[in-house]
């Protein structure tokens, strides 16, 4: 497919100018550039000159269209280009048409200072630069690494030169002894020359780019030494050790100290601390061991310790049967947390430096946690802030614990009758400078972000609202007042799965989408952030890459839309989306249709569905590609479907709800009333005939399809499923399950209603299966060999989680499913 991923290389430092390769066939390029003040696209440079300029000075014929140059840069002005062909690095100027070799250019005057710093690139050719520095002070020369940090290899007198080995593409930073940025330079495949001259002007730095950026920059506080390393926690058992140092620190080394506690290790600054004074605290009532991270305020007077009161942790045992070093078997076992399972209990104590006392927080406001987390102090240190998931997860509360008092409140929370998800819908960020709180909640039934007042814990506004929801936030700019968001459903015309980025006001709540086609969106920004390069695509519509103005969303221009010819000639069929109404007859499913490479409409096709239900997330593909695992098996004469039925995630939260204690549901009413819809749309699908698979919940799926429902379907292969939910891992049962474990656990596992089994089925499982406990597929034939009942099993020795999607696990399912549904006479 052509121009599937268009690529931008910008090329000066206010973004206004970028290029990129556009492909005219599949043999044939040009490149291009665009104006991000005109929306003007058009070629970078004169291909045919610099065809014919190339081709005389290499003695190759070569085509405008086809130019093999690499590794292609534009000066920032945009008035030359520099580019690799035929081991040479070459040299063109747009303004006088003329071509040079890298040598011939930079022999007497010199390499050309970098405008802006760059990381250096791997994988050039080895060269050497002479540094000449005609400076009256000594400079260093710095390298950039690949990663962007500086390493220092030597300094150069004023007045003298230095030739350093390099390689092409690594850059050179030049400072003075205190490390001041003077300049810098690129390296090229031939040896050169870099002056260092006393005008020299420092390099920009390359600003981050906006996007993806972190919740919100702050030092982690959390080793043994304090933020001003004069005191330093330890514990001896259950005693907690309070020491001063006997050091003090002197203003040389403040910044050293600094970037020392910041660092999420304790080794390194507490080798440097000298004990002066020891104070043991007096411990108040608690049990279990104290240690973990240590919390500590920003003025280093008081810190948050964690005293941990350890549970039993069940142990899972498994065989390795064929292991690859030795003849015997071995056995190996790894603390795994079931449903039911005791947890760990963390007591919370603050400690008050300034009188060495500690004093045990109540904890009524967060009893029985599943997690504390997100331990955060306010900057004046008047209180900490920390994250209460309740066990069985139908609260989740940000608590403020007062710095003066030790009493705990709720600054705001989340609550629900069935839960809260707190694996995928949470968020909390702390506007500490204006005491608010941007916190997403699903009160209104829909995954919304709301301002909260930090002090009184009410809601100042919501922040975005609606019958969509917000899949994510990209990042807060507290000083534009904006939050940046993943939205799914925001265009009620489009398919609501599809993800758009919107820009939400915090001061009024007013949404500026900043995408707008239809199809499921991915983004970047430029440098500067002025930018996004936005594409989108679907399933059924190949990438359309755009550049529009990040402030409003506007369209610059379209830079180029995929074209997939090439790949309709080889036969390929793009997927097909198709709704139809769930259980209910009122909400919309949304599902795909994949159709053999030779379909023909006059045939009738045994159909097949891929199933994966698991609650945190929706797994219908929304985005172009080849989608081979669907494909492969529909063109061995199937008609293959996914769907996201009810109980999985991005709807509204009553969408959600359907799979609260309800796994075993996994959407089948609505992908049974879908697939029948279709069915009467396109009467090639022969619902006579109707197999699944799926793996891990997908495993539970497929085989509780023909538990629950083995009056439509008729065979199914379930890969390493957790088909009892009580024998899988905590997290995810108990967030869907529910707390305590109830006898509906049981009524929903697949091993109590093996009896039920109708139709064909095939059970893989590896036996090393660290996610899934490989004994709940061996319970669940232990239980189809007491009712009697037929079956195929691979057990894959030494294999872990997803076996199934190996190459002979593949092949074992395309066959079975070719015999269990084409080999047969259709039921009626």
């Amino acid at each position: 497919m052509l121009n599937e991923s268009l690529q931008l290389h910008w090329i000066d430092p206010q973004d206004r100018r970028a290029w990129f390769r556009r492909q005219t066939s599949l043999d044939h390029h040009r490149f291009v550039m665009v104006d991000t003040q005109s929306g003007e696209v058009e070629d970078a440079f004169d291909h045919q000159r610099l065809a014919d300029l190339l081709s005389e000075r290499t003695s190759d014929t070569l085509a405008p269209n086809a130019l093999p140059i690499r590794q292609l840069e534009f000066t920032e002005d945009g008035s030359s280009l520099s580019f690799s062909h035929a081991g040479t690095t070459w040299h063109f100027d747009l303004t006088t048409g003329t071509l040079e070799s890298a040598a011939e250019s930079f022999a007497d005057s010199g390499l050309p200072p970098l405008q802006r710093l760059r990381a250096s690139r791997s994988g050039g050719r080895s060269s050497n630069i002479t540094f000449v520095n005609q400076r009256d002070h000594p400079v260093v020369l710095n390298w950039l690494d690949t990663n962007g940090q500086t390493q220092r290899y030597a300094a150069v007198p004023p007045g003298q030169r230095y030739e350093q080995h390099t390689f092409e593409h690594h850059v050179w930073l030049i400072t003075d002894s205190k490390q001041t940025p003077l300049t810098a330079v690129e390296a090229i495949a031939q040896p050169a020359v870099f002056h260092i001259t006393p005008n020299a002007t420092a390099p920009q730095d390359r600003e981050p780019r906006r996007g993806r950026a972190p919740n919100r920059s702050r030092s982690r506080r959390n080793g043994n030494l304090s933020p001003d390393r004069r005191s330093r926690i330890r514990f001896e058992g259950e005693q907690v050790m309070l020491e001063r140092a006997a050091n003090e620190v002197s203003d040389e080394n403040q910044d050293e100290a600094a970037a020392l506690a910041s660092e999420d290790t304790t080794d390194a600054p507490a080798a440097r601390f000298e004990v002066g004074s020891t104070d043991v605290l007096a411990v108040p009532d608690g049990e279990g061991q104290f240690g973990g991270r240590i919390y500590w305020s920003p003025d280093s007077k008081y810190c948050v310790l964690l005293r941990t009161q350890r549970a039993d942790r069940r142990q899972v045992t498994m065989v390795d049967s064929a292991p690859d070093d030795q003849l015997q078997p071995r056995v190996e076992q790894f603390g795994y947390t079931k449903p039911g399972d005791p947890l760990d209990q963390t007591q919370l104590y603050l400690c008050d430096l300034t009188d060495a006392s500690l004093k045990r927080i109540d904890a009524t406001l967060f009893e029985n946690p599943f997690s504390l987390n997100r331990f955060e102090w306010k900057p004046d240190a008047s209180a900490f802030r920390f994250i209460y998931n309740q066990r069985g997860h139908q609260r989740l509360s940000v608590i403020e614990v007062d710095r003066q008092s030790a009493e705990a409140r709720v600054v705001v929370e989340n609550s629900s009758p069935t839960f809260v998800d707190y694996a995928g819908k949470q968020y909390a960020h702390l506007l500490d400078d204006c005491d608010e709180l941007i916190w997403m909640s699903e009160r209104d039934g829909w995954n919304h972000l709301y301002l909260i007042d930090q002090a009184t814990g009410k809601t100042i506004r919501q922040l975005t609202q609606g019958e969509w929801v917000v899949r994510g936030v990209e990042r807060v700019d507290p000083q534009q007042r904006a939050v940046w968001v993943t939205a799914g459903g925001y265009y009620a015309d489009q398919d609501p799965y599809q993800r758009h980025l919107l820009r939400v006001s915090l001061d009024d709540a007013q949404v500026t989408p900043l995408t707008a086609g239809d199809g499921d969106h991915r983004w970047e920004y430029s440098p500067t952030g002025n930018w996004i390069i936005d594409r989108y695509s679907r399933v059924d519509l190949p990438p359309i890459t755009e550049l529009r103005r990040s402030d409003d969303g506007s369209l610059v221009c379209t830079l180029g839309t995929a074209d997939w010819t090439p790949l309709l000639e080889t036969g390929w069929r793009a997927p097909e989306p198709f709704v139809a109404k769930g259980r209910d007859g009122q909400t919309d499913i949304y599902g795909i249709i994949v159709r053999p490479h030779d379909f023909d409409p006059q045939q009738k096709y045994p159909v097949l569905e891929a199933i994966y239900a698991g609650p945190h997330s929706a797994f219908v593909p929304k985005s172009f590609g080849l989608h081979r695992g669907l494909a492969d098996l529909a063109d061995l004469g199937f008609v293959v479907v996914k769907i996201d039925g009810m109980g999985t995630s991005h709807r509204s939260k009553v969408f959600h709800d359907v799979c609260w204690k309800n796994l075993a549901d996994s959407g089948f009413p609505d992908r049974i009333a879908w697939m029948q819809k279709a069915a009467e749309t396109y009467p090639e699908m022969d619902l006579t005939r109707v197999g699944i698979w799926g793996g891990s919940a997908g495993g539970q799926s497929a085989l509780g399809a023909l538990l629950n429902h083995g009056d439509f379907y008729h065979a199914a292969v379930a890969d390493c499923g957790c088909h009892d939910n009580r024998m899988d891992k905590i997290w995810w049962n108990e967030l869907w399950m529910g707390w305590p474990v109830g006898p509906h656990y049981e009524d929903q596992s697949n091993v109590t209603r093996a009896h039920q089994l109708q139709g064909d089925l095939m059970l893989t499982v590896g036996e090393l299966d660290h996610n899934v406990d490989p004994a709940s597929t061996m319970q669940v034939v232990d239980a189809l060999i007491k009712a009697d009942k037929d079956f195929e099993l691979i057990v894959f020795p030494g294999r872990d989680h997803g076996a199934g999607e190996s190459a002979y696990g593949k092949r074992r399912r395309a066959d079975f499913f070719v015999r269990k549904l084409w080999h047969r006479e259709p039921r009626q």
